[in-house]
């Protein structure tokens, strides 16, 4: 009787990780997916903002603003 208990033990166990993996993959995948589907507009942001703190402090050494 002992022995059949410490197998439940286990295998509750096992069945809690593969369920912790699957909770862990499932939000990998929406955060991917998520990601994929605004890539363009966050380059698009990336790009915009980087220009921004390049040539904003380009224009002011030079005496341009």
């Amino acid at each position: 009787m002992a022995g059949s208990i410490i197998r439940m033990a286990a295998v509750d166990k096992m069945v809690d990780n593969i369920r912790y993996k699957g909770q862990i993959l499932a939000r990998t995948y929406k955060m991917d997916s998520a990601i994929s589907d605004s890539g363009l507009v966050g380059f698009g942001a990336g790009l915009l903002l980087a220009l921004v703190l390049i040539l904003v402090p380009v224009l002011i050494f030079l005496g341009g603003v």
